[in-house]
């Protein structure tokens, strides 16, 4: 039997994070993924994802300023970049423009409230009807490149990472947890299952999970008409219709909408792109976003995994440490998740938001794990 004090199912952006965290601290860690890297059945691949302040909750503003900085720290002992500066706008009744200004402002981002009129002249491929909120810290990440980083940081600090190699039996015991994994069979005292829309199966008859919806979602792309700087976008046209998200990567500017997928589970997707969810970024581009050549250069799915109210759920039972940042809009805070995980994984209390609360139980039941013997930490 193999021995770590602490084993990551999953090596997506909150596994790898997890990995790279915990390695860092001093832990001996494992972590496998059931797919060969830079797989793209999950939710961590291609090369965009939206990084904003701009949240109308004022517990995300505060999480994406802590996520800011770590992946700063990152880019910074990665020697690479993997988050562009682009910054970006939010618009629309849906978005509250003014309170969201006004919350971004008390949490010290220098947002901007423009007009109309002032937004278009200085993103003419953009169409207004109220107003905007320019957010300065917003861009877009590289989800591949930080995974990459991530993953070449933890093996640098000790850490043991497979990929093709899916973890089986998990099994809590007196001491921690059991599985198998390549034909061997491991025990770590903590496992943290990071494995996004596999969560659930693994996951069933061990922790009691509230409903969580898998679909598959799609994204189209698009050519600007003129070369400049685009922001990233996020739109509510009102307070009851679809958000719509855009944003660059490369050469390209990415269009999708939040939610509205087909449920599905992560091995029965199909991959296919719902030809009407083709047609509504096709009739949203022309109607708002006139910079855009209205054709469909490419377009791919991926998945959502949606917990109850859109939050997060990061928590202990016994040794299973549940990662799972989820609701189409976690890409963001990967490096800061990796940090919540980590404090997990030592004994820490969870955000009160993110944690378990089982059917019929209490969050008394949900006590932190206790080690036999101290975490070993790094400086």
């Amino acid at each position: 039997m193999r021995h770590v004090d602490v084993a990551v199912v999953g090596l997506g952006l909150s596994g790898s994070a997890a990995t790279w965290v915990a390695a860092r601290r001093g832990h001996t860690v494992a972590a496998f993924d059931a797919f060969e890297a830079g797989h793209r059945r999950g939710s961590s691949h291609g090369h965009s994802r939206i990084f904003r302040r701009a949240y109308l909750d004022p517990l995300y503003v505060e999480l994406t300023g802590r996520a800011r900085r770590l992946w700063e720290r990152l880019e910074a002992e990665a020697g690479r970049p993997v988050l562009e500066r682009v910054g970006g706008i939010d618009h629309g009744p849906g978005r509250e423009p003014e309170r969201m200004a006004a919350l971004l402002r008390e949490h010290g981002v220098a947002a901007e409230l423009l007009a109309p009129a002032d937004a278009a002249a200085r993103w003419p491929g953009i169409r207004f009807t109220g107003p905007v909120v320019r957010d300065p810290e917003g861009g877009v990440i590289d989800p591949e490149a930080a995974v990459t980083a991530m993953a070449r940081l933890a093996a640098e600090a000790g850490a043991q990472i497979a990929h093709d190699l899916p973890v089986r039996d998990l099994e809590p015991d007196g001491d921690g947890v059991r599985f198998r994994a390549g034909g061997e069979t491991w025990h770590a005292e903590t496992a943290v299952v990071a494995a996004g829309s596999w969560i659930g199966p693994l996951l069933d008859g061990l922790v009691p999970l509230p409903t969580l919806t898998v679909t598959q979602q799609q994204v189209f792309y698009f050519t600007p008409r003129e070369p400049g700087p685009w922001p990233t976008i996020v739109h509510g046209a009102s307070p009851e219709s679809l958000e719509m998200y855009a944003l660059p990567e490369g050469p390209l500017f990415k269009v999708g909408e939040h939610v509205n997928g087909t449920v599905t589970t992560a091995d029965t997707r199909d991959f296919t792109v719902d030809p009407a969810a083709r047609e509504r970024a096709l009739g949203y581009v022309r109607e708002w976003l006139p910079g855009l050549d209205p054709d469909v250069r490419s377009e791919t799915t991926c998945l959502y995994t949606m917990a109850p109210g859109e939050d997060f759920i990061l928590d202990r039972q016994g040794p299973l440490v549940v990662c799972s940042p989820c609701s189409g809009h976690g890409a963001k805070f990967a490096p800061l998740i990796g940090e919540l995980v980590a404090d997990l994984v030592e004994g820490g209390a969870p955000i009160a938001r993110f944690a378990l609360t089982p059917p019929g139980g209490s969050q008394a039941s949900l006590q932190p794990y206790g080690h036999r013997r101290p975490f070993r930490r790094s400086h």
